[in-house]
């Protein structure tokens, strides 16, 4: 099997979140794994994720556009979970890729957005986060892989903005009483 072949379920699932994304005015940006890899170093990853600016009261008219692109419940009760986690859990049929949806609502997520650019990828154009923005994301997210996302983007992107990074990773830290998200990144940065 050729590499294009293997990437190609994951492209149409991206492709499928980009266009609920869109029909959000700009109120989205794709970010997890496939971020990573476009702005660091290219990775394998079995999902997409997006952010997307929402309140959970509109979360059925989400449901409706999601399933017009494909994007299917993983769970019997997903919008409950969703109201509960501000996460809904999806996965493109056709891809069988599973697809998250994080509801923002800080001024960071809020911020994270506005920022974003778009990146053309094969095909399809999706909207992305700066590397300062996804720094942050992964910082708090801060699971090991996030920390390996973290440095190959650091080395990837050479003149970050490293006082946004610091100011919102400590803000982080500060209010989930996590000082580790700034003290474990903070080494990569130097």
């Amino acid at each position: 099997m050729k590499l294009a072949d293997e990437v190609a379920p994951l492209l149409r699932s991206l492709a499928a979140l980009q266009r609920v994304l869109d029909s959000y005015n700009d109120q989205g940006v794709i970010i997890g794994g496939v971020a990573a890899s476009l702005l660091g170093k290219p990775r394998l990853t079995a999902d997409v994720d997006a952010l997307l600016l929402l309140s959970v009261d509109e979360l059925p008219q989400l449901l409706e556009t999601a399933k017009r692109e494909g994007l299917l419940p993983r769970l019997t009760d997903a919008e409950a979970f969703a109201q509960r986690h501000r996460v809904l859990l999806l996965r493109h049929q056709e891809s069988g890729i599973d697809v998250d949806i994080s509801l923002g609502i800080l001024p960071f997520e809020v911020e994270a957005v506005e920022r974003s650019t778009l990146h053309n990828v094969g095909t399809i154009t999706i909207r992305l986060p700066t590397p300062e923005d996804l720094i942050i994301f992964k910082a708090v997210a801060h699971r090991p892989k996030d920390l390996l996302d973290i440095q190959t983007i650091i080395e990837s992107q050479p003149d970050l903005d490293k006082k946004r990074i610091e100011y919102w990773v400590t803000q982080f830290a500060e209010a989930l009483e996590t000082p580790e998200l700034w003290d474990d990144i903070v080494i990569f940065l130097q």
